[in-house]
């Protein structure tokens, strides 16, 4: 009953958090400079007669709804948002709804292998570390993550295309899949794993550097608590205490961290998309910035919105998850 009540309270907190973000958003979009009918019209303006272009500007202006008042405008949209009409993109000319699957599903599998990467490497490495603390490894572990941890994605992506798409061509530089290729089947499956190497490798070294010394420091501290020594006093493997007793009680603040790190990864996947030119939400969304397509960007940023809100709960539930004594309605 308790965490039935806490999660009723969460969702509350979720919609209302969501409706105030939305207004914030749309109001600051409606705001910036430039005109998206015209952008829409494109070269319209010099071709036709000023009075068929007024004409076609104001139908056009009309048939977007934007010649009504902002308040109309903002509920007009947060009601088509709702029923999964997302709006009409100037720049695409078609519904937002038709031309958002590809390009999600693109960011969402980036997004994905690269949680699978960091995880495999990031958690062994930072139980590793702890155990062997102030080691040689440990150390070099340290730097290394340091350095990951630091340098800026951008400059990590440039060094990975000069390394290993110039200087030794192993992986191709952008896309998704090779030009001109008409492979099915596992064929096609790795050549767009191909293309995913270098966007992973960048987006995973961040993620990496960061797990790994928040799952280090959390082990570290589990590892100098009196339990611990019991187990091992007892006779317990160190397999058993490490990986069993001493990992499961790290997990709070790791889950915390993780659960940050995933949200923060989509959206900083906007940067890799856009260097790798990658056709995923990001690439749309910068897109949809340059050409003024607010329909496009305001969706892409409610999806954002919704990402990080639930991500909220879904740190909480882990929480219970890893630890029982932690009660959600506390």
């Amino acid at each position: 009953m308790g965490k039935g009540r806490y999660l009723l309270k969460r969702l509350i907190y979720i919609i209302f958090v969501f409706f105030i973000i939305s207004i914030l958003m749309f109001a600051i979009y409606k705001s910036m400079p430039g005109d998206p009918v015209e952008i829409m019209l494109g070269d319209s303006k010099t071709t036709m007669k000023p009075d068929a272009y007024q004409a076609l500007y104001d139908k056009t202006r009309e048939s977007l709804g934007l010649d009504a008042p902002l308040p109309v405008q903002y509920l007009s949209w947060m009601g088509n948002m709702l029923t999964g009409e997302f709006g009409y993109s100037t720049q695409y000319k078609q519904e937002v709804i038709n031309i958002i699957g590809a390009p999600m599903a693109n960011t969402v599998i980036l997004n994905i292998l690269t949680m699978f990467v960091v995880f495999i490497i990031a958690i062994p490495l930072g139980i590793l570390t702890a155990v062997r603390k102030n080691s040689v490894f440990d150390k070099a572990v340290q730097v290394l993550t340091i350095v990951g941890y630091s340098i800026p994605t951008f400059i990590i992506a440039l060094l990975a295309i000069f390394l290993l798409a110039v200087k030794i061509p192993i992986f191709p530089i952008s896309g998704v899949q090779s030009a001109g290729s008409t492979a099915t089947g596992m064929a096609y499956v790795l050549d767009r794993l191909h293309h995913m190497v270098l966007p992973v490798l960048v987006m995973s070294v961040s993620g990496i550097g960061g797990i790994t010394r928040y799952v280090r420091a959390a082990m570290i501290d589990v590892l100098r608590m009196d339990y611990i020594k019991t187990a091992r006093a007892k006779g317990l493997r160190e397999k058993t205490v490490i990986y069993i007793h001493a990992f499961r009680n790290a997990l709070i603040p790791v889950v915390t961290i993780t659960t940050w790190w995933i949200i923060g990864l989509f959206g900083g996947s906007i940067v890799i998309e856009s260097v790798f030119l990658w056709p995923g939400l990001g690439k749309m969304l910068i897109d949809g910035l340059l050409q003024r397509d607010f329909a496009v960007v305001l969706t892409m940023q409610m999806f954002y919105v919704v990402l990080s809100l639930a991500g909220n709960v879904i740190m909480d539930i882990a929480y219970t998850l890893v630890d029982p004594r932690v009660r959600l309605e506390n």
